[in-house]
């Protein structure tokens, strides 16, 4: 439950991808003893670690919170004028200018819990 007893639905990436990360860091600071120069490729490891621990999607009967690495945007569902499947295969909430907004961690086998949450019907496109 969230604040003040709303249904809240988290989606999160595996943690098995922040755990490769940090053992490919890892194996990359062995590197690093030979050629200190390529401790700047650290950054990447670290990053993807980052990424993965925070990028989500959150749901609750108010709207979306998208969460990235760096950064946080709350979409309410007034805003969000249905779902749509990416050339990548995942979800993205269309919003009613007509742009598109990737949800971190979301499948398309999410879409009717997700749906749920906001309190409306589940409408497919036949075609």
């Amino acid at each position: 439950m969230g604040a003040m007893g709303k249904a809240t639905v988290s989606y999160r990436h595996n943690a098995a991808g922040t755990m490769a990360a940090v053992v490919m860091m890892i194996a990359m600071m062995s590197f690093a003893v030979w050629a200190p120069y390529l401790l700047v490729l650290l950054v990447i490891p670290l990053a993807l670690a980052v990424w993965n621990w925070r990028a989500g999607t959150d749901a609750d009967a108010d709207g979306l919170t998208v969460t990235a690495a760096l950064g946080r945007r709350r979409i309410p569902w007034s805003q969000v004028s249905g779902f749509v499947r990416t050339p990548r295969g995942r979800v993205a909430a269309r919003l009613t200018g007509g742009v598109d907004v990737e949800l971190p961690a979301v499948s398309v086998k999410d879409l009717p819990q997700l749906v749920q949450v906001s309190g409306t019907e589940l409408v497919t496109d036949p075609s």
